[in-house]
């Protein structure tokens, strides 16, 4: 600009003659080198400034000899004598600045770059991943996608009951203020009754803590428990929280093998081989997301005798325990072990539909003794985050004690159970995918054979669905299934939306050969 005669805003008023749009603040980050300007910025700059892009992007090397000189000017418009543009264009001329010269001309130093934590770098949460960045890209573009991939309750027209929204409404004038940081008296009550009535052991009001959600109290709990180097198990497949927050805490979450042979059960020689002197914990996601497995007595009755056997604390993530299928029952593994601690985990956002109100619960029970240094430090996590969502919390007493709506979702005519039963079978009619029957929750965990469809990797896979159907997947790398084999559908959407999208996958799957 210099070297041309040329003002800032000289180069606001020709970026108009060439057909282009530059604005007063964008030129001066430009020249002031606090950012750098997108390719199609660049060459309407070269035009207007008589030079090469790819000069004026390199930024450091002479002004060139050979820039175009009979080629049309901007600067035939501004104020620039002969003499000041053939200096410029001379290879022995004093070139313009380059943006970092232009930074140290002006006394600062290279725009300073924020790169995310290395803590970060192992963990993933694919079920809001890049296959759903791609969907909602092609949303943006207009494009109606079927969405198979979130249990989200709401969205697929499933509703709070009634009770439910009018008592938050008539208590909202009540919850202005933080609560007590593990929550209000009468939510904590009906919680330890709910939990009395799972026979969880040892109980009382102290040993409950309401949080935004089940997540935010897993995050705490691994937060308060693991050090660096410290290992927990967890399931595989699992809900990948559960591993990012272990990672994110500085544990090394191992994970143990869920048996799709056995109907998706936990694999105990699998655990029992994994146990190490770092070991601290075992997770036990049941019922299961992804796989919709209830787990029966038999198996957490040998999965607390490896926990008893090696000192282990047992976190039940138990989210879906009112949403079980077939008549059969949900057993709490705490009701097994009154001589170990553990932690249940539970909440409405499931199976009362209100998953945006974030209520969630985690019940410790059995022997505190030995955990209360770990208690010590739940009780401080807990009390910096003040509180969990007041409004939220008074609802858990109508919601624990009132009718259960959910029950009527999960028998044979519930929207929930007839789902099921419609995607389990047009999954298996599909040649090439095979999926064991869910018992609980609303998750399907369908297998592929990959052989059949040269599938080597199943983000791929989820994204070519996406993109010739328009149907949303999460695939099984998303919970930390090690294999390119496995997906996940949700069966929430109504039933027409389903038959919609199985028959865009049976379709997609007759022909499909991954690249």
């Amino acid at each position: 600009m210099r070297e041309r005669g040329l003002k800032q805003t000289d180069l606001v008023r020709l970026a108009g003659d060439y057909g282009g749009r530059l604005g007063k603040s964008q030129v001066s980050q430009y020249a002031s080198g606090k950012t750098m300007p997108r390719p199609d910025m660049v060459r309407l700059l070269a035009a207007i400034l008589d030079v090469d892009a790819s000069w004026l992007e390199s930024g450091d090397a002479p002004l060139p000899s050979d820039a175009r000189p009979d080629a049309p000017s901007a600067c035939a418009a501004a104020p620039a004598s002969p003499s000041s543009r053939s200096a410029a264009r001379h290879p022995d001329s004093r070139p313009a600045l380059s943006t970092s010269q232009s930074i140290q001309s002006q006394g600062s130093t290279t725009m300073r770059e924020f790169k995310k934590s290395s803590k970060l770098d192992n963990v993933l949460y694919d079920v809001r991943g890049p296959v759903v960045d791609e969907a909602s890209r092609m949303e943006a573009e207009g494009k109606r996608i079927l969405k198979l991939n979130i249990g989200n309750p709401a969205p697929f027209g499933f509703r709070t009951p009634d009770e439910v929204i009018a008592d938050m409404r008539m208590q909202l004038p009540d919850c202005e203020g933080y609560s007590d940081s593990k929550g209000l008296f009468s939510a904590r009550k009906a919680i330890m009754q709910y939990a009395q009535l799972k026979h969880l052991p040892n109980v009382d009001m102290d040993s409950i803590y309401t949080g935004n959600g089940v997540s935010e109290l897993i995050n705490l709990c691994m937060q308060a428990l693991l050090d660096t180097g410290d290992e927990i198990l967890i399931p595989s497949p699992d809900y990948p929280l559960w591993t990012a927050c272990a990672t994110l805490s500085g544990g090394t979450p191992v994970h143990y093998v869920c048996d799709e042979e056995a109907e998706w059960y936990p694999d105990l020689a699998d655990i029992e081989s994994k146990v190490t002197s770092r070991t601290k914990a075992i997770v036990i996601i049941n019922p299961n997301n992804p796989t919709g497995a209830l787990y029966p007595r038999e198996v957490l009755e040998g999965i607390v005798e490896i926990a008893r056997k090696h000192q282990l604390m047992i976190f039940s993530d138990e989210i879906y325990d009112r949403l079980v299928m077939d008549g059969e029952e949900h057993v709490s593994i705490a009701s097994l072990a009154p001589d170990l601690f553990c932690i249940t985990f539970s909440g409405l956002s499931k199976s009362h539909m209100i998953a945006g109100y974030r209520i969630g619960w985690m019940v410790l029970s059995g022997n505190k003794r030995c955990a209360k240094d770990f208690i010590m430090g739940i009780n401080m996590l807990s009390n910096m985050r003040l509180c969990s969502n007041v409004p939220a919390q008074s609802i858990v007493q109508t919601a624990l004690g009132g009718h259960q709506s959910v029950e009527g979702y999960v028998v044979p005519g519930g929207r929930i159970y007839d789902q099921r039963e419609y995607v389990y079978k047009a999954l298996n009619d599909i040649p090439g995918i095979t999926a064991v029957k869910p018992k609980a929750a609303f998750y399907i965990f369908p297998k592929i054979d990959v052989k059949k469809f040269n599938i080597t990797n199943d983000e791929q896979f989820a994204l070519d669905l996406l993109h010739e159907k328009r149907v949303l997947i999460v695939p099984g790398k998303g919970f930390n299934w090690g294999q390119p084999d496995h997906f996940r559908v949700v069966y929430l959407p109504r039933m027409d939306v389903l038959q919609e999208c199985m028959e865009d996958l049976a379709d997609f799957m007759s022909h499909y050969r991954q690249a």
